[in-house]
């Protein structure tokens, strides 16, 4: 179910993609998903250092009602619960693989300092 605020009117298919990734963590948590798969909440906010509980409930709330993060609880004690992309959030990895590789040319551009790059 997408959030009746997330929903337009929009500008260009830029604005509507922005809408779902705007903000610093969503695409870090999109990439975390990419990169290492199905992650519970412990190892999502390990995987992001900065990021604050809070925020990362909130974000992960979104992502999953735009339908790019699936969340699977496993009713067991103590509960499961674990995230993973959807064939939606696969694609929208897919569309900022490009604007990843020219970060990364950025990074070399400019001799940023960098923590990590993707292999």
């Amino acid at each position: 179910m997408v959030d009746d605020k997330r929903c337009g009117p929009y500008f260009c298919g830029i604005d509507a993609a922005m809408d779902v990734v705007g903000g610093k963590w969503k695409s870090l948590i999109l990439w975390e998903l990419h990169e290492k798969g199905v992650r519970r909440f412990g190892e999502l906010k390990r995987g992001l250092p900065g990021i604050s509980e809070k925020m990362l409930i909130q974000q992960l709330r979104e992502l999953a009602e735009d339908d790019i993060v699936h969340r699977e609880v496993y009713r067991e004690v103590p509960p499961r619960v674990e995230y993973s992309l959807t064939t939606e959030g696969e694609a929208l990895n897919a569309a900022l693989e490009p604007l990843g590789r020219w970060g990364v040319d950025r990074i070399v551009r400019i001799d940023a300092e960098r923590v990590h790059l993707p292999t």
